[in-house]
């Protein structure tokens, strides 16, 4: 081939590159949300949105792909090329799928790229004030060893992450209460509050009311700290149940093969985004807690929570078909 020839043809292939590379950096970044409009990672994320923005130097598409405990949402991730403008943020049922679904369209582990555990939301374990006359979690427990048939414990759904913190607890007290699935949080704490169901599990921000208004009692924080909310309310380590352990914690993740270069461009960018003091003050008022981990401590991270919740799981029996 001619040299002119071949010199151009070269010249032209690099600046085809340049504008591909161009063009998929100014791309939208999809940013996929396996939860519907307004539930809670939904709303972490929507704070950060235009941060993100900002720091990808990119707009952020969210597109929401709730169901089936998270699957659909992951499984459209995992289907994303590789190419840094598609990712998802993910929350504990991604650790506690594998286990409750008896097959799953991916692998949890090996078919993604983990970027960071972004940070999470504080549980308290709450009761019916009305049907359990105690205050704190040895009270509670004991009153569950005398009249074990007499009482049970409630969820947002079978299988969930507010499922598991119950199971938590009741496994560590030692007695075989009665689980009462709901189809979301909104039932499930109109029952309790009614008095059709006993105690149960939720985020802090979603019962602040009626802790003010008496018509819930919480008896103890389910993570190792305690919350600024709340601050004369110890932790459930705290009162003498240290294998209680449970928060509402959030990961972004990308597909599998994601390049080294575009792991560090996003996490950084998220790390930036999070710890902007507005998305911070907004996610702090709701008790949120911003605690990034480097990729490879998330990915660390995810795998020991995928084996924490598996031998939950296996101990009480559960699966989602």
């Amino acid at each position: 081939m001619n040299p002119t020839i071949q010199h151009r043809l070269k010249a032209a292939l690099a600046c085809l590159s340049f504008v591909a590379a161009a063009h998929a950096q100014n791309a939208p970044m999809r940013v996929i949300l396996p939860v519907g409009a307004g539930a809670g990672v939904d709303s972490i994320v929507r704070t950060a949105q235009n941060a993100l923005a900002k720091h990808l130097n990119q707009p952020v598409v969210i597109e929401n792909l709730p169901g089936a405990g998270g699957v659909p949402g992951t499984a459209a991730l995992v289907k994303a090329a590789p190419d840094g403008n598609t990712i998802a943020f993910v929350s504990n049922n991604h650790a506690v799928n594998p286990s409750v679904f008896k097959k799953l369209p991916y692998d949890s582990l090996n078919d993604i790229t983990p970027i960071s555990v972004v940070g999470g939301s504080p549980f308290v374990l709450v009761v019916n004030p009305q049907k359990l006359h105690v205050s704190n979690a040895k009270e509670l427990a004991a009153a569950l060893k005398a009249k074990p048939t007499e009482f049970n414990y409630a969820s947002s759904g079978n299988g969930t992450i507010i499922h598991l913190g119950g199971a938590m607890f009741v496994d560590a007290v030692g007695v075989p209460l009665v689980h009462v699935p709901y189809k979301g949080m909104g039932p499930m704490l109109t029952d309790l509050m009614g008095g059709q169901v006993d105690m149960g599990v939720a985020a802090v921000a979603a019962v602040q009311g009626q802790l003010k208004s008496g018509a819930l009692r919480a008896i103890g924080v389910m993570h190792k700290s305690r919350v600024a909310s709340l601050p004369n309310l110890p932790t459930l380590t705290e009162q003498g149940f240290p294998e209680v352990d449970v928060a509402g914690w959030f990961a972004v993740i990308g597909p599998a093969k994601l390049p080294p270069t575009q792991v560090k461009r996003i996490h950084d960018a998220v790390v930036a985004a999070f710890n902007e003091p507005e998305v911070k003050a907004a996610l702090a008022k709701k008790d949120d807690f911003i605690q990034p981990m480097t990729p490879d401590a998330s990915a660390r991270y995810l795998k020991s929570e995928q084996e924490r919740y598996g031998k939950l799981v296996a101990k009480i029996g559960l699966q989602v078909d």
